[in-house]
């Protein structure tokens, strides 16, 4: 017989709050087509942007970060002093280590909480926020800070023509705490590894160091690869994560997806069979593919607007880079 305690964490979780950031600079797709052979309605038609946000060099992974804290904190209602953890993914925080997750949790005044990162691309805020439940239904931390932060814009090369328009900047957060009923439901992950040279880094960082290559490592993509991938199989990883949650499409009203691309979003709203009066986020028109971050900064966008409000039932997934996928449904905050 064990003489370990059981855990006493909360019976669940859920969102409390939530805050983004997006930087101060707007990138038409003019700006784009600087150094692509491409045109304003290609853009439109094959991705749905019309513009996204660039970070300045003030506008670090670690200050966006700190900005969409600070907001989702203050919309919990809690003080950062009582966060108990906190969960970064990113894949454009350029150094190894320490993890930047110490260094935000500082600087919003959080005293000695568990602080990592996390690699797992565009997928990364859901596999953030499976782990934030984890944490406080075992009872390690009563309150998770979870972030999604970007700055892609300093992985973009410009002169791919199937990536320049894609991706823009910025951080999308959330505060989970506990509930005494479900708020956030049982999570469908996993990957595909043998995909994984479908969205990669052109080239590892040694290869640029030593100098085998001159141009700076970037985000590549086989953009038809993965909408066949994202609009036929994460459909049915957004249906299993409903069966898991004991609902169907009729049960929700809100549909947040990865914003990766207009047309896969609106394909897998038609895939679902979505009913009408559930809301989709659409943020990609011009905030742009913000990976990790695009979750919760859309998610943000639709409480802000009052496109969406507390309590709704919302369905949330993000699939990308490994590839990877995570879905679960939440009650927003």
């Amino acid at each position: 017989m064990s003489k370990i305690k059981p855990s006493k964490g909360a019976p669940y979780a859920r969102i409390l709050g939530v805050g983004g950031y997006r930087p101060t600079r707007v990138v038409p797709n003019e700006v784009i087509l600087e150094k692509i052979d491409s045109s304003d309605e290609w853009i439109r038609s094959r991705s749905g942007i019309t513009t996204r946000h660039w970070a300045s060099p003030e506008e670090t992974v670690t200050a966006m970060s700190v900005e969409a804290a600070g907001k989702a904190i203050a919309d919990a209602g809690i003080t950062p002093e009582q966060i108990g953890g906190v969960i970064v993914s990113t894949v454009s925080h350029f150094k190894q280590t320490p993890a930047v997750a110490t260094e935000i949790a500082d600087k919003i005044g959080a005293v000695k909480p568990a602080a990592f990162d996390i690699s797992a691309g565009c997928a990364g805020f859901g596999y953030g926020l499976t782990l934030a439940k984890g944490m406080i239904v075992e009872g390690s931390s009563e309150y998770v800070l979870v972030i999604g932060v970007e700055r892609l814009s300093d992985l973009t090369d410009l002169e791919d023509r199937a990536t320049a328009f894609l991706f823009g900047d910025g951080a999308g957060a959330v505060v989970v705490g506990p509930a005494n009923e479900p708020g956030i439901g049982p999570t469908v992950w996993g990957s595909e590894g043998d995909k994984s040279e479908t969205i990669k880094q052109t080239v590892p960082w040694t290869d640029y160091r030593s100098g085998e290559v001159e141009k700076f490592p970037a985000i590549t993509q086989e953009g038809q690869a993965v909408f066949r991938w994202a609009v036929f199989e994460m459909a049915k990883v957004a249906q299993q994560a409903l069966d898991a949650a004991g609902m169907s499409v009729a049960d929700l009203d809100v549909f947040i997806p990865h914003q990766a691309n207009m047309r896969i979003i609106d394909s897998m709203v038609k895939t679902l069979k979505l009913p009408e009066h559930v809301t989709v986020a659409r943020d990609i028109e011009t905030t742009g593919n913000t990976s990790a971050a695009s979750i919760p900064l859309a998610m943000e966008r639709l409480l802000a607007t009052g496109k969406a409000k507390s309590g709704d039932t919302a369905l949330v997934i993000g699939f990308g880079a490994g590839l990877v996928y995570a879905a679960t449904v939440v009650t927003l905050p």
